[in-house]
């Protein structure tokens, strides 16, 4: 009897746990399946060649537009407010336009890629940046054709709008690309080192001919002797001086004169 109690009681208990933990284990292995079937879908996704291929040309395209046009355009302007009013000056200034204009119509063709072909879930820092900047660079294109003219009060306030809305993308802008050669990599499983390193390399020599296009007038004259006076200007100033002393009436003259007006 107690043999049979005991039976009873280990079968209830037997039951008891297979009624509970069946639906626990048919709920993990289902989610094992799916896992798995998620990661084999993304290891087909991330070896195909046809998305790898859109992943590069979107990252070409913003390399060209955000790691070259921009800052070379921001380096036109920069020449050009140093000039004086000429040709050279709009020449320079119809280069930062040209290069600006190209460089919102690519960033416009590589977010279309990105909308088209890739999954923006927005997770992770280079898909966020990268809308951030979609919309402020419209946005600093448009202040920069709605500028207001020369000797009007808001020229003040739109310039300094202007110039640091242009610097902030453009930093961004290179920041970005640095997180998007790191997803290609995650994505693709593909070394990005040598991209990286062209890509710093090309960005330092940009920032220091940009620094040093300020001082090289400096330091041109930092190696000439300073310019003396020939002998030919020596005379003309010299006989200059003369003149103006002939020309002063003196003390006697002037003192004569009155006098001669009072008689």
């Amino acid at each position: 009897m107690q043999i049979s109690e005991h039976m009873l009681r280990s079968f209830t208990i037997t039951a008891l746990a297979y009624v509970f933990l069946l639906p626990l284990v048919s709920c993990s292995s289902h989610g094992e399946i799916i896992s798995n079937h998620t990661s084999i879908k993304e290891n087909l996704h991330k070896t195909s060649p046809q998305m790898t291929s859109y992943i590069a040309v979107h990252g070409l395209i913003l390399w060209v537009s955000m790691g070259f046009l921009m800052p070379v355009g921001i380096l036109a302007i920069r020449m050009a407010n140093k000039e004086e009013a000429g040709r050279r000056v709009k020449v320079l200034f119809y280069l930062h336009a040209i290069f600006q204009t190209l460089a919102v119509l690519l960033v416009t063709v590589g977010a279309v890629m990105s909308i088209k072909n890739f999954e923006n879930s927005f997770n992770n820092h280079h898909q966020r940046l990268g809308l951030a900047l979609y919309v402020a660079i419209w946005m600093q294109a448009l202040i920069g054709i709605f500028r207001p003219p020369r000797g009007n009060k808001r020229r003040s306030t739109w310039y300094l709008t202007h110039w640091i809305l242009g610097t902030v993308i453009s930093m961004v802008g290179i920041i970005n690309i640095y997180t998007g050669l790191e997803a290609y990599h995650k994505k693709t499983s593909k070394s990005t080192g040598i991209w990286t390193i062209l890509f710093t390399a090309q960005i330092s020599f940009i920032a220091l001919f940009y620094l040093f296009q300020d001082k090289w007038e400096h330091i041109q004259k930092q190696g000439s002797h300073p310019t003396l006076p020939s002998a030919q200007e020596n005379v003309i100033v010299v006989t200059q001086r003369v003149n103006q002393k002939v020309m002063l009436p003196q003390p006697c003259a002037k003192r004569n004169a009155l006098n001669n007006l009072f008689d």
